[in-house]
This record gives structure tokens, sequence and C-alpha cells, in this order.
């Protein structure tokens, strides 16, 4: 009788560690599964572009895991503008983590600073430049990101115009986009979509769409198609006209930058030559350049050299830089 008891025993503990680890397994799943988390990502990347209607969805939105921390940095000014740009870079990074790693940066740039042996004014300044590494980062992802879905914005037009013309109604058209476009124009289309079908009025989240996406060509397909809807009109003829208009505007900006290429260039080396000079002489002689950070008056040279060469940088991008 013991033996039985024994063995029932051990396969009631199987049985509950089985369970055990199945309930695991579906709590994971259910908060941070693969699913979980394209909802998620979905939710939070409509409320980053959301003005109005109903609540509930922006506070999907979280900043960071921990609540206490998303109660202070919802304390923060324009908190929510970074969390757009980080939305927009597509970036998968909360807040939260932005700052923790601008903060890792700031230090480790000061602690570089401090083993050269500088002065605590270039400490600072050293900090100062490296917690600006994350965020050039996440606005040259973001410029990148833009730029693909101005390249891509065309060819998503056209496949809504042709799903007009097969006779499918405006939403079922930006679904069809979503589902047959490229990435990340599709996306962005995909989470119009689903504002419309969460219940929000086409109009707040065409405009909500301009909002995540601050790209001039997509503001006037959303203007279209705002005056359209009001006015009436053949919506798929207008959409294919400004599917032209901006791939004839694309080609000319690929000419200009073409020709301008030799003044961005110049900029580019003008620019860092100077720091490259700096740098090849503190390795070659570092007593001729410590003069500039050990005399008061070095650090008057230097703060006015740099305010110079921005005053120069700033002519020079706005020479070459022609809009189109």
């Amino acid at each position: 009788m013991d033996d039985y008891l024994y063995y029932l025993f051990i396969a009631l503990a199987f049985l509950a560690v089985v369970l055990l680890l199945e309930g695991g397994y579906l709590v994971w799943r259910a908060n941070q599964g693969p699913e979980a988390k394209r909802i998620k990502k979905r939710l939070q990347a409509i409320s980053a572009g959301w003005q109005g209607g109903d609540a509930s969805l922006l506070k999907q939105r979280l900043l960071s895991h921990s609540p206490p921390l998303q109660r202070f940095l919802l304390q923060l000014p324009r908190i929510h503008s970074l969390d757009r740009l980080l939305v927009q870079s597509g970036m998968s990074l909360m807040v939260s983590q932005f700052l923790v790693y601008t903060l890792i940066a700031a230090v480790g740039a000061m602690a570089c600073a401090a083993l050269l042996g500088q002065s605590f004014p270039m400490m600072l300044l050293f900090a100062g430049l490296g917690g600006m590494i994350p965020y050039l980062f996440v606005v040259r992802a973001r410029s990148k990101r833009l730029s693909l879905i101005e390249q891509q914005l065309p060819e998503m037009i056209d496949l809504i115009a042709r799903a007009l013309k097969a006779g499918h109604a405006f939403p079922g058209a930006l679904q069809m986009a979503a589902t047959e476009g490229t990435e990340p124009a599709a996306g962005e289309f995909r989470l119009v979509f689903d504002e419309i079908y969460f219940g929000v009025s086409m109009q707040q989240a065409l405009m909500n769409l301009a909002v995540r996406v601050p790209i001039t060509d997509l503001r006037y397909f959303v203007i279209a198609v705002l005056i359209q809807s009001e006015s009436g009109g053949n919506l798929a003829e207008l959409l294919e006209k400004i599917s032209q208009l901006i791939r004839d505007r694309l080609t000319l900006l690929g000419k200009v930058r073409v020709l301008s290429a030799e003044g961005r260039l110049s900029a580019w080396i003008l620019s860092c030559l100077p720091f490259a000079m700096a740098l090849i002489l503190n390795l070659i002689n570092p007593g001729f350049m410590s003069i500039l950070w050990t005399d008061p008056m070095g650090a008057t040279i230097i703060g006015t050299g740099l305010g110079m060469m921005a005053i120069g940088i700033f002519a020079m991008s706005r020479i070459i830089k022609i809009r189109v």
C-alpha cells in the first residue's frame, strides 16, 4: 500500500510541475510573447501620434516598465516629443532606456576625460558631447527611416489608387496597401487602418499619420483625401496625379543632390579638419596644445573658435540645402 501511495505522490508531483511550467509559459506568452509584443508595439505607435479620441489607447504607451519611473517621466516637459522621436526612428527603445543610454554615454565620456587628466570644465564638456551620442544615433535613424518612407510613398499611393479603382472603400484600400506594401511605409498605413478599426474617425487617423510621419509629400496625400471626403470627386485619379507629382519631385531632388555633392563634401571636410588637426597635434606634441585648457585665455579662444565654426557650418548648410 505504501508503494502505491509513493508512486501516486510522484505522479501528482510530476503533474503539478508540468502544470506550473505550462501556467508560467502561458503568463509569459500573454505579456511578453511575440504576439503580445507586436500588439503592444502597434498600440504604442498609434498613441505616439494620438491627438484626441478615446484616451484608453494613450494609456497603453509606456515610457518605462517601472510604474514610479513612468509617473516621474510623465511629469517632465516635452517628454512625449522625445517619445515620438523614438517611435519615428523605428528603434525599439523606451524613453527610460534612451535616458539610461544617454547617462551611460555621458558618464563614460566624463571618465575618459578624467583619465586623460583634463580639467573639470573639460570633463563637463566631454560629458555633454558624450550624452549627445545616443540622441544623434536616434536622429540619424529617424532621418533614414523617413527618407525611406518618402521613397516608398508613391508606390503606396498607387496601391491605394488601384484598390479604389477595383471598388474597395478607402479603409479597405488602406488595408490592402498595408498588406502588399513594403516596410516601413506599410507599417504606418497599417496603423491608420488599426486606428479606424478601433473607432477613430478617418480624419483623425490621417492627421495622426501626418504627425507620426512629418513628410511634406505625405501631408499632400492627407490633405487631398480629407478635401475629397468633404467635396467629393474621383479620389483614385487624384491619388494617381499626386503619386506622379511625388515621383517627379524625387527625381529632381536626386539631380540636385548630385549637383550639390561637391559642396556637401567640402562642408564636411572644412568642419572636421580643425578637430582632426587638433587631435593630431595633441598626439604628436601634447605640450603644444595643453595651453588651450591650462591657460585662462585658452577657454575664451576655444569658445570663440567653436562659435565661429558653428556660424560657418550653419552658413554652408543653408547654401548647399536646396528645397525642391
